[in-house]
C-alpha cells in the first residue's frame, strides 16, 4: 500500500514539473512527508527501484519516463511523435552562428569567446551568446586566469533537455561527426 502511494506521489509530481525532476528532490519530497527515513542510505537505491517501476509501467505507452539532464522528466513516445508534431508548437531553431557557438562550447568547455572566435574563424556576435544566455543553453563558468581575465563559457542542464541527452557524453563523438561525410578525391 505504502509503495503504491509513493509511486502515485512520484509520478504526479513529475507529471506536474516542467522541468526535469533529480532523484534528490524527490528524495527530499518522500521525506518531507515521512515516507521515507530521513538520512536513509538506501533512499537512493528505494528511488531508483521507483522510479524503474515507473519506466516499466509506462513502457509501449503513449509517454515514457525518461532520464534527462540529470533529472527525469515524462516525454512523448518517439513512435507516437510523428502524430502530434504539427499540434505543438516547437522551440525556435537556432540559427547556425548559434548552433555553431553552442557546439563549440558544449565540446571545449570551459572555453573563452577567443577560443570560440578561433575555432569558428570568424568573429563572434555579442547577439549570438546574449541569445544562448537568454534561452538559459550555456552559462559563466568563472574568468581565465589570462590578463584581461575573459568569461569562461559553459552549458547548462537546460543545454541537456534542450537536445534530450542526459550528459554531455551522450553528445557524438568527433568520429561519429565525421563518419556521414564521404571522402571526395577530386573537389571541385
Amino acid at each position: 500500500m505504502k509503495e503504491n502511494l509513493v509511486l502515485s506521489i512520484i509520478e504526479a509530481f513529475i507529471f506536474a514539473q516542467p522541468k526535469p525532476v533529480t532523484e534528490k528532490v524527490l528524495i527530499a519530497l518522500l521525506q518531507q512527508h515521512h515516507l521515507i527515513e530521513a538520512d536513509n542510505n538506501e533512499n537512493q537505491l528505494y528511488i531508483h527501484h521507483c522510479l524503474t517501476s515507473l519506466q516499466n509501467h509506462y513502457a509501449n505507452r503513449g509517454i515514457v519516463l525518461c532520464q534527462i539532464a540529470d533529472g527525469w522528466q515524462f516525454r512523448t513516445a518517439s513512435d507516437i511523435a510523428s502524430y502530434i508534431t504539427q499540434t505543438i508548437n516547437r522551440p525556435k531553431r537556432l540559427t547556425r552562428s548559434a548552433m555553431e557557438t553552442l557546439a563549440i562550447i558544449a565540446y571545449h568547455q570551459p572555453c573563452t569567446r577567443a577560443d570560440i572566435e578561433q575555432i569558428r574563424g570568424v568573429s563572434l556576435a555579442q547577439t549570438v551568446t546574449d541569445h544562448l544566455l537568454e534561452m538559459g543553453l550555456i552559462t559563466p563558468k568563472g574568468h581565465k586566469k589570462v590578463p584581461g581575465r575573459p568569461t569562461l563559457w559553459g552549458t547548462t542542464p537546460a543545454f541537456l533537455e534542450y537536445l534530450g541527452i542526459n550528459d554531455l557524453c551522450d553528445l557524438p563523438k568527433r568520429e561519429e561527426l565525421l563518419g556521414d561525410i564521404p571522402y571526395q578525391d577530386n573537389p571541385l
